[in-house]
């Protein structure tokens, strides 16, 4: 076996363990504090018999071992749901059967995936191309009123929750100035250009709360590697200031910038719910008339 097969094996394995790991603390925080599961997920209003209904259908009279292990057999082989009146089979990888919905849960995610893709692989280009361009501009012009003025605006950005953000742009860009049209997601296969104009303001909005994190870690990086004895060396042989920034400062700073934005993807194909909700919604009406007129 060669060095790189054994670590690509330990690292497999290592993941797996996590993700079991993980998903055993998850199922016992949200299944076996207190609390009736079958009541919460019915709702407040549902009689005593609906409640009891609900836990049999989800099975929640079982041990809570015998659902975890109904649970991963669901994944690898998937799973049977009574729906009352009949027994529905979900295919392998089974996450569950959401019964507010009366959907699988895999199925709701993949319907949702393609808008949380969209949403944070664009804004992901716009938030490393600010927050990049803005901490190397900050590191490069560092003691001079550029760089306050930059600091200040990335403190801004991190102090400013996204909705606020998000709204603001909304009112100013869309409502006075009339700059874009209020954003209506639209699927890139249907039209490309509606996709790209329905998606630019919430890129917009997801990439300056995001933007400022990397500006700051991107000048703090730029400063630590621009002390370094070979940048020095560079210096005193004359080497100019900006292809020392450029070429061999910035190349050194990239390791901790590339690991914050693997992080952050993950996080926000996840959590930027409250940006889709208040932007891209599929084929969703705003409560501000839309305006199909595109800038120029």
């Amino acid at each position: 076996m060669s060095g790189f097969t054994g670590f690509a094996l330990r690292r497999t394995v290592s993941a797996v363990l996590t993700l079991l790991a993980l998903s055993v603390i998850i199922y016992v925080v949200f299944y076996a504090t207190p609390g009736n599961v079958a009541q919460i997920t019915c709702g407040p209003r549902c009689s005593p018999e609906q409640v009891h209904q609900v836990a049999q259908q989800l099975r929640l009279d079982d041990p809570l071992y015998l659902r975890y292990w109904h649970f991963l057999q669901g994944i690898v082989v998937g799973h049977d749901y009574s729906t009352g009146t009949s027994v529905e089979h979900c295919p392998a990888p089974c996450l569950g059967l959401s019964y507010q919905s009366d959907q699988q849960v895999t199925q709701i995610i993949l319907n949702k995936l393609p808008v949380s893709l969209s949403l944070v692989v664009g804004a992901m280009v716009l938030w490393l191309l600010l927050g990049v361009g803005t901490g190397v501009l900050s590191a490069w012009r560092r003691g001079r009123f550029t760089e306050r003025a930059l600091t200040g605006l990335t403190l801004a950005g991190v102090a400013t929750p996204v909705f606020v953000i998000g709204l603001v742009l909304m009112i100013v860009v869309c409502g006075q100035l009339e700059l874009l049209p209020f954003p209506e997601y639209v699927a890139f296969s249907d039209d490309p250009e509606q996709w790209m104009w329905g998606l630019l303001l919430p890129w917009v909005t997801l990439a300056l709360a995001e933007a400022a994190y990397f500006a700051r870690l991107t000048r703090a990086s730029m400063l630590e590697t621009l002390a370094e004895d070979h940048i020095r060396t560079f210096r005193a042989y004359g080497v100019g200031e900006r292809s020392i920034v450029g070429r061999h400062a910035l190349r050194g700073a990239l390791a901790p910038i590339i690991a914050l934005n693997a992080n952050d993807f993950g996080s926000a194909v996840g959590g930027a719910v409250l940006v889709e909700s208040l932007r891209a919604g599929p084929r969703r009406r705003w409560t501000c008339r839309s305006r199909t007129r595109r800038p120029g």
